[in-house]
């Protein structure tokens, strides 16, 4: 079975740091890509950052220069260092994860979810 767990969310001040985790566990043979989205109340969900097994990244406008993405292809992890947080940042953040399980299968998973408050 399937499934990622994150990590790492929680209350910090406006300007303050923060770093999610989120590992993939299962029957993976590979993992093609992870990243980060987040949805606040009465928003659609939104990318924050991705990165491929290649270390290709992708951010959100929003995010570039203060969130950085990266990940453990060995131990199928992925970070995300979130600094100069801003209360505008607050959001569930889910963690996602593409790729083939054993037996040639595409997958597509989706984490439970993890808050993040940024809020003096």
């Amino acid at each position: 079975q399937m499934q990622l767990v994150e990590s790492g969310g929680g209350l910090v001040q406006p300007g303050g740091s923060l770093r999610l985790s989120c590992a993939a566990s299962g029957s993976i043979f590979s993992v093609n890509a992870m990243g980060w989205y987040r949805q606040c109340p009465g928003k659609e969900r939104e990318l924050v950052a991705a990165i491929t097994s290649t270390g290709r990244t992708n951010y959100a406008d929003s995010v570039k220069g203060r969130f950085t993405i990266s990940g453990n292809n060995a131990k199928n992890t992925v970070y995300l260092q979130m600094d100069s947080l801003k209360p505008e940042d607050t959001a569930v953040y889910y963690c996602n994860a593409a790729g083939l399980q054993t037996g040639a299968r595409y997958f597509n998973i989706w984490g439970q979810g993890t808050l993040v408050t940024v809020s003096s």
